[in-house]
């Protein structure tokens, strides 16, 4: 690596410092006022919110469960008012600025200068329990285009398997000598594959052991998950810029979702995939080199990941304590206190992802990172974090502490209700105000990916026309109340187990396609189906059109096993295809490394 470490460290000397002046990064007196306009809107409405919530509450006397619904608002609310304010803003840059990605992220434009490859890097792909034939069929994808753009010779792939399934194993062996085979002798040589025997350190551990191992022999690492695919112009796009910007340490754009024929996937990425992009432009706004790491279709480089980015063991016992699960926010903290910047290019540039195909698998993935982002608990009081870096840690956290507060306000709402309709001067119309102005904050990236789409030219053509465009934007949203509230309970039941030593397995994910039938979806979703049975006939007893005023918060828990089994069935999943509902970009148009993955499936 010597050599091409010195071979980019004069290309930056002889010309890139100059350009870097002209493409640059924001300063710090720049992105310093920007979080100081975050910090004064996003505390001024919260402010606003709670008082307001307070003062319709204080109504006739304060009661306990008053002082529980207002301590569960209170906790709740701040991961709404940012993500309300990260979609105005991006927004108001998308369609309010000429350049909105040379205010965000000037730092783009090196990635455009056709600027030579010097840089050797390594391609990983993690693996644990999961199909390796749908695995290597996206990573031999991945290296096909990046053969075609005449860089090819610059990228080697390590396989690094943590698979403990003796049948998994031997196919993911015969997989790999399959492909070896096919290729030149060259290629062939550039392809590792490693197997632990000990899952140590989880995924993290799986790329520290890399690193110890062959990373001395690169200069960069992009790690993939079995289910990533990235194009060949999009890493080199990665490349440059970081050949050009040497005190970013990890580097990463937009990951979007890819065609599925899964219904359930296909409707939550549809939502994603227009709403993302504002809020991801807001976002990078303001937190600038404090970026967030989504762990994996990520540039990353070595050296200092290596010098700085070893996770720490938790201390105690118990599902918070020991190994950290969920690495990537830590790493991009630890890259921050040592000096080098993590960076979101906030484009859709060729990186695409798979998403959970049911709800019951969506519901794993999610409770998996709650016992994850809830270890950043210990780690919080870390010497020598950014400050940014600290509020992002805490942050994550609140993601998940917020969703057991909501579960208690809706269980407690029945009994609110019914001490408000003894009130007679309760300010309803102000309530119910309140109710509408929360809901429209909530939705507000979805609503601001809506507003993006209809203003970009040719964006609702992209997603099939106006017509499938604003029926998949109904649909979509329809979806995704009743998807959260299943999702809010799932998670609640778990953080409550958490406090007994329940913990997840973080083993192989389902990927495929596949039907859920009704026992199965029963047996999974009762708690939900239960608690909304509940929940709504008291709200009914106390008034029924406090019912109908309740249903985007508690719809989802009466129809969770219906919701679970139509949005998994594989005869929905082809109808929304054949008609083209809830279709992406690529669905439309898809670029040729879809178009392989497609043809080797």
């Amino acid at each position: 690596m010597s050599q091409s470490y010195t071979q980019a460290a004069t290309f930056e000397t002889r010309g890139s410092r100059r350009r870097a002046g002209r493409y640059g990064r924001q300063s710090m007196v720049t992105l310093q006022r920007r979080r100081a306009v975050m910090v004064a809107l996003n505390t001024l409405t919260y402010a606003a919110l709670v008082g307001a919530v307070a003062y319709v509450l204080s109504f006739g006397g304060w009661t306990v469960i008053d002082m529980i619904m207002i301590a569960g608002f209170a906790v709740a609310a701040p991961w709404t008012v940012l993500g309300f304010w990260n979609a105005l803003v991006g927004l108001t840059l998308l369609h309010g600025s000429r350049d909105p990605i040379a205010a965000v992220a000037p730092f783009a434009k090196a990635g455009d200068v056709p600027s030579p490859i010097t840089s050797e890097t390594a391609i990983l792909l993690t693996l644990r329990n999961e199909d390796p034939a749908r695995a290597l069929a996206r990573l031999s994808i991945v290296k096909q285009s990046l053969d075609v753009t005449g860089y090819g010779e610059r990228f080697s792939y390590f396989i690094l398997s943590d698979t403990i399934d003796p049948a998994v194993a031997a196919a993911e062996e015969a997989g790999i000598a399959a492909w070896k085979a096919r290729l030149p002798e060259a290629d062939a040589a550039r392809i590792v594959y490693r197997r632990r025997e000990a899952n140590v350190g989880f995924k993290a551990g799986n790329v520290r052991d890399f690193c110890e191992r062959w990373g001395q022999a690169f200069e960069f690492m992009l790690p993939l998950d079995a289910d990533s695919l990235m194009s060949g112009d999009a890493i080199l796009r990665l490349v440059r810029i970081m050949q050009t910007h040497r005190r970013i340490g990890i580097l990463q754009t937009l990951v979007v979702g890819m065609p599925t024929d899964s219904a359930f996937a296909r409707v939550f990425q549809f939502g994603m995939r227009h709403g993302m992009r504002a809020y991801t432009m807001g976002q990078a706004w303001w937190t600038g080199d404090c970026g967030p790491f989504w762990g994996h279709n990520a540039l990353v480089r070595i050296k200092p990941f290596m010098r700085h980015c070893h996770l720490p063991e938790l201390r105690g016992r118990g599902p918070l304590g020991g190994q950290i699960l969920s690495h990537d926010q830590v790493e991009a903290t630890l890259m921050r206190k040592g000096g080098f910047e993590v960076r979101v290019l906030p484009i859709e540039d060729g990186s695409w992802e798979e998403n959970p195909p049911t709800i019951v698998d969506f519901m794993q993935r999610d409770v998996r990172w709650c016992q994850g982002n809830l270890q950043y608990l210990k780690i919080l009081d870390l010497p020598g974090l950014k400050p940014l870096s600290r509020f992002q840690l805490l942050w994550a956290v609140l993601m998940f502490v917020g969703i057991p507060a909501w579960t208690l306000m809706i269980a407690l709402l029945p009994a609110a209700a019914a001490d408000a309709m003894t009130i007679p001067d309760f300010p309803v119309e102000l309530a119910a105000g309140l109710y509408i102005a929360f809901f429209a904050m909530y939705l507000s990236p979805k609503i601001a990916g809506f507003i993006d789409v209809a203003l970009t030219t040719g964006g609702v053509r992209r997603y099939g026309g106006a017509i499938r465009f604003t029926a998949g934007a109904i649909t979509e949203l329809l979806f995704s109340f009743l998807q959260g509230a299943i999702s809010t309970v799932r998670t609640t039941i778990f953080m409550v187990g958490l406090l007994f030593g329940a913990r997840v397995n973080w083993g192989g994910q389902c990927r495929d396609v596949r039907g859920l039938g009704f026992v199965d979806a029963a047996i999974a979703l009762w708690p939900q189906t239960l608690f909304g049975i509940v929940i709504c006939t008291a709200l009914y007893q106390v008034h029924p059109e406090l019912l109908l005023w309740s249903l985007p918060l508690t719809a989802g828990y009466i129809l969770a096993i219906p919701f679970a089994t139509f949005t998994a069935s594989p005869m929905f999943g082809a109808f929304l295809k054949a008609v083209g509902m809830c279709a992406i970009p690529e669905d439309r148009d898809p670029p040729v490394e879809i178009r392989e993955l497609a043809r080797a499936a």
